[in-house]
């Protein structure tokens, strides 16, 4: 099943995206589940089954994206997860998962403008792999972690990388408005039999600029939720953005700083493209 949240005629909503049609499952069971967060929470996958039939049809083109899980209560990003990305920033080897925090009004949704801020210049692209939590826990076992995962989304984790070296912490270039892209879909995980089977391309302007397979990953899902799940709880709807390959922008030669009217593309096998063009700050 691939879930979305989105608006339609001025109305949040969320359900079911068929092909190139948005299913507005809000529409019949919003009153039991208001966002798409509780109906993870509630694991509501077969009452939304049961409407697919009875509930409103819009084309994908008449629906504006909104981050897939807009109202997470947190969202925890993972650096330095692939060799060839802590290679290329310097960074020592470490046993443990690099973590910081991303803001939930710093997201955006699928075909929603890239926000570069009249700050800075040094806005940075970072294609991920998004998990979405489903079953809440803490002290979450690695052998246990993957039955808590509600399914998969991408990310880009755009950066303003001037302000994320200010200091050794990378909250401030990591939380600017209008960043942080969540989408366009949810793949729910019944429909993804190995994570590790996943590839993972960004593009800019058509270019390709990271390419790698999730199997690259340092630290495995069931890794990182076993570790995120010692120190905070997660709860249904929390987003884990698993890190980003080699290649951004900041470590070519020269830099490549995105711009307004450049178009980035997130691909990620089995769950699709996330789209967003760069504009500046008004």
């Amino acid at each position: 099943m691939r879930l979305a949240s989105f608006e339609h005629a001025g109305v949040t909503t969320w359900g079911v995206i068929d092909g190139s049609e948005a299913i507005d499952v809000g529409a019949v069971l919003g009153a039991e589940y208001p966002t798409l967060r509780t109906a993870i929470a509630a694991d509501a996958t077969g009452r939304i089954s049961a409407v697919l039939a009875d509930v409103p049809r819009f084309s994908v083109d008449d629906i504006t994206w909104l981050p897939v899980i807009p109202d997470p209560t947190k969202i925890l990003c993972i650096g330095l997860n692939y060799e060839m990305h802590r290679v290329e920033t310097g960074r020592d080897v470490t046993g443990h998962p690099a973590v910081f925090t991303r803001f939930a009004d710093s997201q955006i949704g699928h075909k929603a403008p890239i926000v570069r801020p009249h700050m800075s210049t040094e806005l940075d692209y970072e294609g991920e792999l998004a998990i979405v939590i489903g079953k809440g826990g803490r002290y979450i076992s690695r052998d246990q972690a993957m039955d808590h995962v509600a399914g998969y989304s991408i990310y880009n984790d755009g950066s303003v990388r001037d302000w994320q070296r200010h200091t050794i912490q990378f909250t401030p270039g990591k939380n600017f408005p209008g960043t942080g892209a969540l989408g366009p879909v949810l793949v729910t995980s019944d429909e993804i039999t190995d994570y590790r089977e996943l590839k993972l391309e960004t593009r800019v302007n058509g270019e390709v600029l990271q390419s790698a397979g999730l199997d690259q990953l340092i630290f495995s899902i069931p890794v990182l939720i076993e570790y995120c799940s010692t120190f905070t709880p997660l709860n249904p709807g929390d987003v884990i953005a698993t890190g980003t390959p080699g290649g951004v922008g900041a470590k070519r030669k020269p830099p490549v700083w995105l711009k307004p009217g450049d178009k980035v593309e997130i691909e990620v096998s089995q769950i699709g493209i996330l789209q967003n063009e760069v504009e500046d700050e008004r």
